[in-house]
């Protein structure tokens, strides 16, 4: 098992990557508090692994409580929310309960979310089971909700007290969903590591396999990445800024396709793509680099053209990213492959390389 340690103060917690991570009751007494914990989850991921950090908590001497969502993009929202407000009172939960979020990124931002709210803060556990929340979501403390205007508009900061990453849960992850977490890898390797982004090129057919070896080291950089990132700026005020490198575009189409018709993963290596486009156009990056970071998004086999919208759309869902201020859109663009800044462009600089990818 490795492990690290997100370094925030008192609210400092670590990252363990491994297998069989979920069957490993000490590993979780550990981190639990209270005497009830709260397994916030989805039906798939309910039937495939529930049952074992059940056992895991149960063990630890814990008495566990189930709350199943529904699955998709579609539903993160506050009815959804609602549900595990309604579960954790019901069950009579308290200040010292735990809710242990199991799934995907849709699963641990609305837990976390949960957790945060909850009597105006309970602690919560992150155990990831997609590429994209191992790498991405489960780190860091972003929590929240989608709004049919804008995507996690409303939420709040809220570290949780571990993270737990059994590398295995992979194994079970449809093709489309592995890939969508692979994006979030590149963005690593794009706006922090040259050297772990070649890494990526030359072990792509690994990673498109998902064999393990090469998934715990893309797992465990990422992880390393973004901690650091965290620890210098956990509230997104600076440098942290530079993990939204293709988010603004992405956000827009998946506001505008509607939530769950591409997932995030999908729609952020889309706009990665654009945004390394974006980069070219001002002058900051060589049009091989830009080339670079296309061609290994094609070769992910996730969508490198955007749909073929008219520019006005674009921009209207742009303008509701949360990322705007005054207005006022700040774009994330590479300086090189591994480094990477925030601009103010002017309009006609977006509308151009819209333009250029098909939209009207």
């Amino acid at each position: 098992m490795k492990n690290l340690q997100v370094n925030l103060a008192d609210r400092s917690y670590p990252i363990y990557i491994g297998e069989n991570l979920l069957q490993d009751s000490n590993l979780l007494g550990k981190h639990v508090t209270g005497h009830i914990s709260f397994i916030i989850t989805n039906p798939t991921i309910e039937s495939l692994y529930a049952h074992q950090v059940e056992s895991s908590l149960l063990k630890a001497g814990q008495k566990v409580v189930r709350i199943v969502l529904p699955e998709g993009e579609e539903f993160k929202n506050w009815e959804t929310l609602q549900l595990i407000f309604d579960g954790l009172l019901n069950a009579g939960a308290d200040r010292k309960s735990t809710i242990v979020a199991l799934g995907g990124g849709v699963i641990g931002d609305m837990a976390g979310f949960a957790a945060a709210s909850f009597m105006r803060g309970i602690s919560f556990i992150q155990i990831p089971t997609t590429l994209l929340s191992q790498v991405d979501s489960s780190v860091g403390g972003k929590t929240g909700i989608n709004h049919p205007m804008g995507k996690n508009m409303i939420g709040a900061f809220h570290q949780p007290v571990a993270v737990i990453t059994d590398l295995l849960t992979l194994k079970t992850l449809p093709a489309k969903e592995l890939a969508a977490g692979l994006a979030e890898v590149v963005k690593h390797g794009a706006i922090a590591d040259a050297a772990f982004f070649t890494w990526i090129e030359a072990h792509i057919n690994e990673l498109n396999a998902c064999e393990i070896p090469a998934m715990e080291h893309a797992v465990l950089r990422s992880c390393e990445i973004k901690s650091a990132v965290v620890a210098a700026d956990e509230k997104e005020t600076g440098i942290r800024a530079h993990l939204n490198f293709g988010h603004t575009f992405g956000h827009a189409i998946e506001a505008g396709m509607g939530y769950g018709n591409w997932l995030h993963g999908e729609a952020v290596g889309c706009g990665m793509v654009i945004a390394a486009k974006l980069s070219e156009q001002l002058g900051y990056i060589s049009t091989k680099d830009a080339t670079r970071l296309t061609q290994i998004i094609r070769s992910l086999h996730l969508p490198t053209t955007p749909p073929p919208w008219p520019v006005t759309t674009y921009m209207d869902f742009m303008s509701h990213d949360k990322k705007a201020e005054l207005g006022n859109i700040k774009y994330i663009v590479l300086n090189s492959i591994g480094q990477a800044s925030v601009r103010q462009v002017p309009d006609q600089d977006i509308i151009d390389v819209l333009r250029s990818f098909g939209a009207t």
